[in-house]
């Protein structure tokens, strides 16, 4: 199955670059680009894009904004939501617009087509430096209170304790797969038994729980105070 891709960017060099990297696969194929949110949304009526790579700043009407009129379409397509830097303060607000996943412009070109994969699937992507700061604003609100994190763990099995660590470094779950060589078919499982487990919603509560434990590297230091008694501090 062919995906099909609109692109929304101001910047002409940054639109044909992104083209250019879909390109290299057949299985994408670039069905429209706009130049801001409004274009974007009269070009994704027209085209009905299954994904739209959306840039977050830009004049007029923005990636945010522009999201949130996706949303209200018919058909609505997925967004991936690109942006320069990982620290931008606008994360929350484009993922509450309804944005499918947030990644950087310095990707590679088989990050950005894994993504797409991934957010046209159901499922959403972050850059592992976005998620981690996603975590640092989540990290006191996940549903598990600091002394059940280690019991809930210590509940799952090592393979389940292994994707929970990838999970808490922001991998994808094809990323996951390569790291733990398993099949993508498995890793869901894996990913959907251990939130159920450990009775979370999505991957975001996971890496935040993960930090707590003290997996998936170290934990970040607007994390360790919260961090549980006796937890491990390294993988």
């Amino acid at each position: 199955m062919t995906i099909r891709v609109a692109i929304v960017d101001d910047q002409a060099i940054i639109r044909s670059g992104l083209r250019m990297m879909l390109e290299t696969s057949p299985d994408f194929e670039v069905v429209a680009e706009a130049v801001d949110g409004a274009d974007a949304i009269d070009r994704a009526r027209t085209h009905e894009p299954d994904v739209v790579l959306m840039d977050l700043r830009m004049p007029n009407v923005d990636g945010i904004a522009a999201t949130r009129r996706l949303r209200e379409l018919e058909r609505p397509p997925r967004v991936l939501m690109l942006s320069t830097y990982s620290s931008d303060a606008r994360v929350l607000d484009a993922l509450d617009a309804g944005a499918d996943g947030f990644l950087l412009k310095d990707l590679r070109v088989e990050e950005l087509l894994s993504a797409l994969r991934v957010v046209v699937s159901g499922g959403r992507v972050f850059a592992p430096d976005v998620l981690r700061n996603l975590v640092r604003r989540a990290v006191r609100r996940v549903p598990v209170w600091v002394g059940e994190v280690d019991a809930k763990v210590a509940a799952l099995s090592e393979s389940e304790r292994k994707v929970l660590a990838l999970l808490g470094l922001g991998m994808t779950n094809e990323q996951i797969a390569r790291e733990l060589h398993l099949a993508g078919a498995s890793v869901k499982t894996y990913v959907s038994r251990t939130l159920a487990k450990l009775g979370l919603e999505n991957r975001t509560q996971a890496a935040v729980l993960a930090y707590k434990a003290g997996l998936g590297g170290p934990v970040p230091s607007e994390v360790a105070p919260d961090a549980p008694s006796g937890g491990r501090s390294g993988p």
